[in-house]
């Protein structure tokens, strides 16, 4: 009896967690070449994959995911990823101290990352400590990853070293 009286109450509190998805907060990047792109991209024909990397640690992480991540979301190369159109950004944060490599790690990136990738990079100009704040990042020396939809509510989060399961974990929301 207990049983069957519960069954509905997590029923709708599984509906109310889904329709109570946070919504990513905005913020203003520049590209390598100039460009100015804000954040989430409201309105998008897809969905939205913002990469963040705030630690000299998670750097390297991050880099590891470039290619797995370019291959499936943008040059589509998995089963289903022709399903569906996504915005890729990586974004690496500089804070403190580390805001004078911003603009050597800009001239770096312009020279040694293919054209296709490097207009994919996005530099927060402004302090990103609020932005690391509202998403509740604890752990700097790993990569964050945040799927979004078109009006930029977040639909999966995952953090960490690259890995095949993480990678469709990511995809997982635009299947659905």
């Amino acid at each position: 009896m207990l049983k069957q009286s519960l069954t509905p109450a997590l029923l709708l509190l599984a509906s109310l967690q889904l329709n109570a998805q946070a919504t990513f907060p905005s913020f203003t990047g520049e590209t390598t070449s100039g460009t100015v792109v804000s954040l989430p991209e409201q309105g998008t024909a897809g969905f939205t994959i913002v990469a963040l990397a705030y630690g000299t640690k998670a750097e390297p992480l991050l880099e590891k995911w470039y290619a797995p991540m370019y291959n499936r979301f943008v040059a589509k190369s998995g089963l289903f990823a022709g399903t569906y159109h996504v915005d890729l950004y990586l974004v690496p944060i500089f804070l403190g101290l580390d805001r004078a490599a911003y603009g050597p790690t800009m001239a770096k990136l312009r020279k040694e990352v293919d054209p296709e990738i490097a207009k994919r990079v996005l530099f927060v100009k402004d302090d990103a400590r609020d932005l690391i704040g509202k998403l509740g990042l604890r752990d700097k020396d790993v990569p964050h990853f945040f799927v979004l939809d078109k009006d930029g509510h977040i639909l999966e989060r995952v953090s960490g070293a690259y890995s095949t399961d993480r990678l469709e974990t990511l995809e997982a929301p635009m299947l659905n």
